[in-house]
């Protein structure tokens, strides 16, 4: 299975490590699925993990956090975006998670916020997942 996780899995990957989104991101390292992600989405991660706050909540410096991230783009099949659907969503950060999903041939986008997403990832044939029923996927 191919899933890109929007940036707020990520975060909550960071900052609870004995959660859902954490586990997902072990389950990526043990290549039980595939993340996959643009140059975009990952920068977006950054910027987002980056802040002072989320650094905070979880305990780690900034060179930590840098780590992290280092980490979890690591993992990550890259995708280079051909086509560009824009404005499909009400949030510019949603349409980049949109786009990786699209261009990298993801099953599913998992997130928190699914109402964002709406039906649109349908159209393109992609399924929108929490963390824990994306764990459930790959998990027999």
């Amino acid at each position: 299975m191919r899933f890109v996780l929007d940036t707020n899995v990520v975060v909550a990957a960071m900052r609870t490590p004995t959660g859902a989104s954490a586990a997902l991101l072990m389950a990526a390292r043990q290549c039980k699925f595939t993340l996959v992600a643009n140059v975009a989405l990952a920068l977006e991660y950054e910027a987002t993990c980056s802040r002072a706050e989320h650094g905070a909540a979880a305990g780690l410096s900034p060179d930590q956090v840098g780590i992290f991230l280092d980490a979890v783009v690591a993992m990550a099949d890259p995708v280079e975006t051909h086509f560009l659907w824009r404005p499909l969503l009400r949030d510019p950060a949603d349409e980049l998670v949109l786009e990786a999903a699209v261009n990298g041939r993801a099953e599913a986008i998992v997130t928190f916020n699914h109402r964002d997403f709406g039906t649109v990832p349908l159209q393109f044939g992609v399924e929108v997942l929490t963390p824990i029923t994306a764990l459930r996927r790959i998990r027999p």
